[in-house]
């Protein structure tokens, strides 16, 4: 059974995550659809703890008290993804990532990497800026239009080759396409001569990291797209499942 203020605590700082860290109180209202008195409160409880703190001009962030959790979080994580990436990589014979969003940037978590030679390497503990990388497209697919147009204005989605989607209406209707379909594409948008395949993990409520394969152009596209996507969400579905597993007293759940 859910305890109601801890699931509202939880939605007030989901709320400042979704603002790039930062929010005003109508905008934590407007995302989550608490009253102001509410919202007052659990803010008093979270400042007092140092997981949110008030800006000079009354604005609500992130706290520096999550960061510690933040980073224990993201390195158990990886270690529990290094199987399923594994499998990733039997799958396609390419590099297998696990990327989350953090603000406005994409940042690797981990990697097993392909066994040939020539291999694609994204350093964990990277950032990179998520409109010119199949995981970053992934992560913003599952926001609201309004979120995914105020990280590229933040950012500027700046050019990275050739190939880089820059224009803000081409790049809602590419993750639309993402959307749709369960998987992104990177067709050389980061790097030139490297192509990425990324999908989506759940949590049972919203996608919180991506994973992805990648790998010379000329071999990402000698494998069956489809195919491919089809195995790889499989295995991010069994992923997703075992860091947000069913509780007992779930609807449906076996007791």
């Amino acid at each position: 059974m859910s305890v109601q203020s801890v699931e509202r605590a939880l939605d007030v700082l989901e709320a400042l995550a979704a603002h790039g860290g930062g929010a005003g109180l109508s905008e934590i209202a407007a995302r989550t659809g608490l009253p102001y008195g509410t919202i007052h409160r659990l803010l008093r409880t979270l400042l007092a703890r140092g997981y949110v703190r008030q800006e000079s001009d009354r604005r609500y962030a992130l706290g520096g008290g999550l960061v510690r959790l933040g980073g224990i979080a993201e390195s158990m994580v990886g270690v529990w993804a290094q199987p399923y990436l594994t499998k990733m990589v039997e799958l396609s014979g390419e590099t297998a990532n696990l990327a989350v969003l953090e603000g406005d940037f994409v940042v690797y978590v981990a990697q097993v990497p392909s066994p040939r030679r020539l291999r694609m390497f994204a350093e964990v503990g990277r950032r990179v800026l998520p409109h010119s990388t199949a995981v970053g497209k992934v992560l913003l697919a599952d926001r609201p239009a309004a979120d995914a147009v105020a990280v590229f204005e933040r950012t500027g989605m700046p050019r990275r080759t050739p190939n880089t989607i820059t224009d803000m209406v081409a790049m809602l209707t590419e993750l639309d396409l993402v959307k749709g379909r369960g998987y992104a594409m990177d067709l050389g948008e980061e790097e030139l001569g490297v192509h990425c395949l990324a999908v989506p993990v759940w949590d049972g409520r919203r996608v919180t990291a991506a994973m992805s394969v990648s790998g010379p152009a000329e071999r990402i596209d000698a494998l069956d797209r489809d195919d491919l996507a089809e195995g790889l969400r499989k295995i991010a579905l069994d992923f997703g499942n075992e860091l947000a597993p069913i509780p007992d007293d779930a609807p449906g759940s076996k007791t």
